[in-house]
């Protein structure tokens, strides 16, 4: 069953969301493994390249290279192609800034942008295979430095403008980049965070780096070095409005981008050209079913793989139009969200579990106040969505007319893993389940010794088959990267996360691995406890860890916010609901009533200051986070109950 038969099948049906037969849909998964390299082929020609490939994989476990020997470039693809076609005069990015500012770029002018950033980079001296680093807001010049790296050849990476300094520093360090691109200064709730100035710090500590380029976004006095930094617009003020672009090998270093744990060196996830851009643009249509009239928001940071994924290269791949918004999502209020959606009249929104819960808990009447009806597709990323907020996303923001496409992956797979597949076949849905792999993607679950289990078992997913989006290595530590991802299971790509599929194959992830309790001697993912306890119909938000325990080796420690207009709830009544949904062995030890839990800038919880705070260990850097304040917040509730 070839993909072009498919999508004939697929056009002669008449729903907005396209819906196939299950049992076809599972055809066309068992047709992309079965032949697998000729399935990725037809995908990769979906692009357009410079250069035809000699081989489709060359599989050296555990790296890849796809679609060796072929050329082409990244902006050529996300741009140039649409500009022969009526999406030159299209919308490319409506942006928003947090202080209500806008712009849109429509194809046309993204292109004459990027050509000029890449005239200016060439005129420093950047050439193909040199790295460059971007420190950036949200603002549309973002994706411009970005693509006009891409067409001269560049790699680049993009830190999250939420990193301090030293995190800064380390990472042009380690990538050894020659060029920094940053702003003045970025707003965030109101106040204006100075990136100029934590560039300054982190450059005192690099070697590399020989010029910075400053946007300014807040006219906020900044320091100037004459002989290293200059202005954006001095950089493209007399720039070419065409450079030629340079077509790269399929592996060329598209990026890389850092990941970072608890501990130890970060680690720089290396994606190349052809095989990621094959990935994204097939995943990004299986998952999102991007119609030519669709207005889509992805509500991350392009900071982090989302964004590079599914706001820049996902959709200017696609020709889509696509929300950009510079601030907090619920800044200067919680409405903010619902009021961008009924403005640009968003077809498909994007966001993450946290972002969802912490919305939720103002309750059901604001986003009533907004028509949404413009919305055809929901979709959540960053960490399995729990049950009751998959409900509230349903039934109050998608209208119960909306499906959610609940999905699964990371930095180092590039694209959507699993997911529901509205353009392929939508299968029912479970709400907290993620429900099926990809096309192409071999995904099962196996236990310590790498052996496949049966369903309802929980253990370790892995993916037996390599795909396009997967990284190719870690920046300069091959080593390092056969260590994390293939030690484990030598046969298997290890993503460290633990799940468990259901009796009908439906996957269900619990938590990350090295997150996983085990309390007296009954191993229980983070996740679990955390949907059992938000749940309750008082609670937004929760986060669980767990802290030494002489008796069960781990005891259960929960930290929970609790949603607008509910103040009685008891310790005791979430240890009984607990109880009740998953039984007495997962039953909190602790719970602390905080009003807020520790988030990143881009929404995410931090659970190992969490862990620190429940298990009374040193907590680490803290600089990322939203709110400092909420640490002291724990660290109050956790004494106050020692107290008690």
């Amino acid at each position: 069953m070839s993909d072009k038969n498919l999508d004939s099948d697929l056009a002669s049906l008449p729903t907005n969301i396209r819906h196939i037969p299950t049992q076809k849909y599972f055809d066309y998964c068992n047709y992309s493994l079965e032949n697998n390299e000729s399935f990725w082929e037809e995908m990769a020609e979906k692009l357009e390249w410079s250069k035809k490939w000699e081989k489709v994989l060359e599989w050296n476990k555990p790296f890849s290279k796809w679609f060796v020997g072929g050329k082409l470039n990244a902006s050529v693809n996300t741009i140039d192609r649409h500009l022969s076609t009526w999406r030159k005069n299209k919308i490319a990015y409506y942006w928003e800034g947090e202080p209500g500012d806008k712009r849109t770029l429509t194809y046309s002018e993204l292109s004459k942008e990027v050509n000029k950033f890449a005239y200016g980079l060439k005129s420093l001296g950047i050439e193909k295979g040199d790295r460059i680093a971007l420190y950036m807001p949200m603002i549309p010049e973002f994706p411009i430095a970005m693509l006009a790296a891409n067409r001269i050849g560049a790699t680049y990476t993009a830190v999250f403008s939420g990193f301090s300094s030293s995190a800064l520093a380390g990472r042009i360090q380690d990538s050894e980049a020659k060029l920094v691109v940053t702003a003045d200064g970025v707003y965030r709730r109101g106040k204006v965070i100075q990136l100029k100035k934590i560039v300054d710090e982190a450059v005192k500590t690099t070697d590399s780096v020989q010029n910075t380029i400053v946007f300014n976004r807040t006219s906020t006095d900044i320091n100037m070095e004459s002989e290293r930094d200059m202005w954006w617009d001095e950089v493209t003020q007399d720039a070419d409005e065409y450079v030629k672009p340079e077509p790269v090998e399929s592996d060329h270093p598209l990026f890389i981008l850092y990941t970072s744990g608890t501990t130890g060196k970060p680690k720089g996830v290396v994606h190349g050209t052809g095989g990621y851009l094959t990935y994204v643009n097939a995943t990004h249509k299986w998952v999102f079913d991007v119609k030519d009239d669709d207005v889509y928001w992805c509500a991350a940071d392009i900071g982090w793989i989302t964004g590079h994924s599914y706001i820049v290269y996902g959709p200017l791949l696609h020709g889509l139009s696509s929300v950009m918004y510079e601030g907090a999502l619920d800044y200067p209020n919680p409405e903010r969200s619902w009021e961008i959606v009924d403005k640009y009249g968003v077809k498909v929104l994007y966001t993450s579990p946290t972002a969802i819960r912490s919305l939720m808990k103002h309750g059901d009447d604001l986003p009533k106040k907004y028509s949404l009806d413009s919305l055809r597709l929901l979709g959540t990323v960053g960490e399995p969505i729990n049950p009751a907020a998959w409900d509230w996303y349903y039934n109050i923001i998608g209208k119960k007319r909306c499906p959610i496409v609940d999905t699964w992956w990371q930095t180092e797979t590039g694209g959507i893993l699993i997911s529901p597949s509205p353009n392929l076949g939508l299968v029912p849905l479970k709400p907290g389940s993620a429900t099926f792999p990809l096309p192409g993607i071999d995904a099962k679950i196996v236990n310590e010794k790498g052996e496949i289990v049966e369903h309802g078992t929980k253990g370790y997913i892995v993916i037996r088959k390599p795909w396009p989006g997967m990284l190719m290595s870690l920046y300069d530590d091959p080593e390092r990267y056969k260590s994390v991802y293939w030690s484990k299971f030598p046969d298997f790509y290890y993503p460290g996360d633990y799940a468990v599929q259901d009796k009908e194959g439906y996957f269900w992830f619990l938590g990350r691995a090295d997150e996983v309790l085990k309390v007296a001697g009954h191993r229980l993912g983070t996740i679990e406890i955390e949907d059992a306890l938000v749940s309750h119909p008082a609670v937004a938000e929760a986060a669980v860890a767990g802290k030494p325990d002489q008796i069960k080796g781990e005891a259960v420690v929960a930290f929970v916010t609790l949603r607008i207009g509910h103040k009685s709830i008891s310790e005791m009544d979430l240890k009984l609901h607990v109880r009740n949904e998953l039984g007495p062995i997962a039953v909190p030890q602790d719970v602390y009533f905080v009003s807020g839990l520790p988030k990143t800038r881009s929404g995410k919880i931090m659970r190992r200051v969490v862990k620190a705070v429940a298990s009374g260990i040193e907590i680490g850097d803290v600089t990322t986070l939203e709110d400092e304040g909420t640490v002291e917040d724990l660290k109050k509730a956790f004494k106050q109950l020692k107290g008690n």
